[in-house]
């Protein structure tokens, strides 16, 4: 009876728009569109049941449909919304499959879209999409018309077109999955095109779209896809970024496939576990979570034995983290080596952002590897290498934290058999500190007692010439004090059985750095050996001094002005205060050998300017026991006179300045009292010294002017020098005016009146001899 009511209702309302019917082929645009809104008004509404509109709409379809063609655009408006209102009303719109399907293929199918208005083509696939959702299954045999449709769609030049046949391609490939795989190859293309768009919406339906497409399809192009959505992890979007790992996390949960693709999704998605937005974080990690329980589930009896570790938390673990589940583990563990190759390949790309997003999946794929990163640490480890010779900073921090977790999960005797023989033979010659960067993280990463066997590996490593005295460029002596540092740190007092070597490396540091700032901070570690070991810096080079003076003898002989010892030796002697006063024994036959006159030119003047600034300072240092007296008429027979005797050039007289700025120093610094220069006089008889000692005491009596003496020795033994040695010289007019100088200086200073006559004794016995040769 409903049925024929139906009927006969739909014959009523036929009638009253037959007229408006036949009004839809006039010439006038006007009456057509009367027509229509005629036509709306009576039907759709109309409030009209659902069988009556069902049966208006089999007779009305065919005219409207025409109207799609209607060269009058607001017509094809009006028809447009006539139909969509009947496709939502109906209660079988699939019965309008036949018609409405391949009408809308011709209008937006084909290669050059008919419908000229964004607008109208925007409210056709809006139609599309709603038939697709209300009629399901029904559109299995108008799968090549939809295809057609939705390729040139989504590529539309309006955005509001594309987003919305990206929803009409999600929306058919879960209606139809069956039949949708046989077609979805052709619409990974035009999406591939779309998903750089401009607008960050239209790439988030893209995305979505595209997972659709993948997961309902045969799989073929998923390594096409990839590419592009890894792209879009570094899209300045959010709501993009949260799209792809929305979608990855559906392809790993409910893809067919998913195990085979398992190696190239599981990166999509640890990468948004550090994406910047909190937001992000949580969603991956609650679908990478899901990952792994589903995995743990579907291979229950694969991991049996290992389900009981899941439970015991392992020792030493990073704090503040929480360990992911097993199966997470074992998905990262079984994929491990290829996701490595990956990173390797990665982390030197060109765009920062990738490299950045790759140095964070390391870490991250270190934390669930665990101690499984064993058997990979040679290629991780050449992964850090070329990661902290980047130029981000970011991307050496993340590279440094990854260097860390090897340090917790990997046992010691592993990790420092590959590190340290790296460490002595850089891979690298332009980048030589890299595998001391990694080093210093891994020794950070590592604990006390892991370490404490293999203390003394290391620090003889770090201690070795070919290690600590290689390489002067900042950024190694940077990071050999951080390899120190981390012992230090990481191992505390048990440092003490190594603390020789960690302080030879320490000053082999400060010796050959130029940056004041490298210096402080070595200073720095200076302090914190002595503090782990209870003492002070000055206890600290006591307790070592001996080793150290016999460690810079040993290779005495070769020094040159190139050679690091000679600087070892500066910082050693001016940093140990009058510890060295206590070691002249050991360390006045090293100063003997280095300052033979047929030593390097430029290391003598070296050690001599750092000997004047020792003895200006001699009882807080050399003479801080007072016992370099003893050892002064050797260092001047032996070490300082044999550097006066004259020779010819420019380098030879600033040999000659630097002793005679020695021996002033001496004389200053009160490390021998003027009584010894008396007694000292004997030593200057030779010629050959002569003009040089002159000089010398010209200078030493301006330096004693305010406490001169004119009763003592000095004077008395100055004079008679000049007259012991008068005769070799009095043919040698520099060497006369020399003397004549210090006489006139010494009468400058005399008030005493038979000192006064014994100078000019000494003087005129002197003066005769040179006035008859002139």
């Amino acid at each position: 009876m409903a049925a024929a009511g139906d009927e006969h209702a739909a014959a009523e309302v036929l009638r009253g728009i037959s007229r408006y019917l036949n009004c839809l082929n006039e010439d006038n645009k006007a009456t057509r569109k009367r027509a229509l809104e005629s036509i709306k008004k009576q039907t759709v509404n109309n409030g009209l049941s659902g069988g009556v509109l069902q049966e208006v709409f089999s007779s009305l379809l065919k005219p409207l449909l025409k109207c799609l063609s209607d060269p009058t655009e607001k017509c094809r408006e009006t028809a447009i919304a006539i139909i969509t209102e009947f496709i939502r009303c109906v209660p079988k719109p699939e019965e309008a499959l036949p018609y409405l399907m391949p009408c809308l293929a011709q209008r937006l199918g084909d290669k050059e879209i008919l419908e000229p208005s964004e607008e109208l083509r925007l409210s056709a696939v809006e139609m599309l999409t709603l038939t697709v959702e209300l009629c399901g299954k029904h559109l299995a045999p108008y799968l090549n018309d939809t295809i057609n449709i939705l390729q040139r769609t989504i590529v539309d030049p309006f955005p509001d077109v594309k987003k919305e046949s990206c929803k009409c391609t999600v929306s058919f490939a879960r209606a139809v999955p069956e039949h949708f795989h046989m077609q979805a190859e052709s619409l990974v293309k035009p999406l591939m095109q779309t998903m750089s768009h401009q607008h960050s919406r239209v790439r988030v339906s893209v995305i979505e779209a595209t997972g659709a497409v993948i997961q309902h399809g045969s799989g073929k192009n998923m390594d096409d896809v990839l590419s592009h959505i890894a792209q879009r992890l570094f899209d300045d979007s959010p709501q993009v970024r949260k799209a792809v790992t929305a979608v990855v996390g559906d392809w790993l949960l409910n893809m067919r496939d998913r195990y085979s693709y398992f190696q190239k999704l599981i990166p999509l998605l640890l990468s948004s576990i550090s994406d910047e937005i909190p937001e992000i974080r949580l969603l991956a990690a609650d679908l990478w979570k899901q990952v792994g329980l589903q995995w743990e589930k579907e291979n229950e009896d694969d991991i049996k034995d290992k389900m009981d570790f899941l439970l015991s938390p392992l020792p030493h673990y990073p704090p503040g983290v929480e360990r992911p589940g097993l199966g997470c583990r074992e998905l990262v563990v079984r994929n491990l080596g290829r996701l490595v190759a990956a990173i390797a390949h990665d982390v030197t790309d060109w765009l920062v952002p990738t490299r950045v997003r790759t140095s964070q999946l390391l870490s991250v794929l270190l934390l669930h590897a665990e101690d499984h990163a064993t058997q990979h640490l040679q290629p991780l480890l050449a992964v850090l290498y070329r990661a902290c010779t980047d130029t981000e900073r970011d991307v050496v921090n993340n590279c440094l934290a990854s260097a860390k977790l090897i340090g917790t999960f990997v046992p010691p005797p592993v990790f420092l058999k590959l590190l340290l023989e790296h460490v002595t033979a850089p891979s690298s010659p332009s980048n030589p500190w890299t595998p001391l960067m990694v080093l210093a993280a891994v020794l950070g990463g590592s604990t006390k007692a892991l370490l404490k066997p293999h203390l003394q590996q290391v620090a003889d490593t770090l201690a070795r010439p070919e290690v600590c005295q290689e390489y002067q460029q900042v950024m190694y002596l940077e990071q050999l004090l951080a390899c120190v540092d981390a012992l230090l740190h990481r191992c505390e007092s048990d440092c003490g059985s190594v603390s020789l070597q960690l302080l030879q490396v320490l000053v082999t540091i400060q010796s050959l750095s130029t940056d004041p700032q490298l210096s402080a901070k070595v200073l720095e570690s200076v302090q914190f050996l002595s503090k782990v070991q209870g003492l002070d810096p000055i206890e600290l080079y006591r307790q070592h001094m001996g080793q150290l003076l016999d460690w810079l003898s040993a290779s005495v002989n070769s020094w040159s002005s190139y050679s690091p010892q000679r600087l070892q030796l500066h910082i050693v002697l001016m940093q140990s205060g009058p510890v060295i006063g206590e070691f002249l024994s050991q360390l006045m036959p090293l100063l003997h050998n280095c300052l033979q006159p047929n030593r390097d030119t430029e290391m003598r003047m070296s050690v001599f300017t750092m000997l004047a600034k020792l003895l200006l300072n001699a009882k807080n240092t050399l003479d801080s026991q007072g016992r370099f007296g003893d050892e002064s008429e050797r260092f001047l027979s032996d070490v300082l006179l044999p550097n006066l005797v004259w020779h010819a050039g420019r380098t030879a007289a600033a040999v000659r300045t630097s002793a005679l700025s020695c021996l002033l120093a001496l004389l200053h610094g009160g490390a021998i009292t003027a009584g010894q220069v008396g007694a000292l006089s004997q030593l200057f008889t030779t010629s050959c010294y002569c003009w040089h000692i002159c000089c010398t005491f010209r200078v030493a009596i301006f330096l004693f002017r305010g406490s001169f003496d004119p009763n003592t020795k000095f004077v008395i033994s100055f004079c008679v020098l000049l007259v012991d040695v008068h005769k070799p010289i009095v043919a040698n007019i520099s060497y006369t005016v020399v003397i004549c100088s210090c006489y006139l200086d010494i009468v400058s200073l005399i008030d005493n009146l038979s000192a006064h006559q014994i100078c000019v004794k000494v003087f005129n016995l002197w003066a005769q001899p040179l006035a008859a040769n002139n």
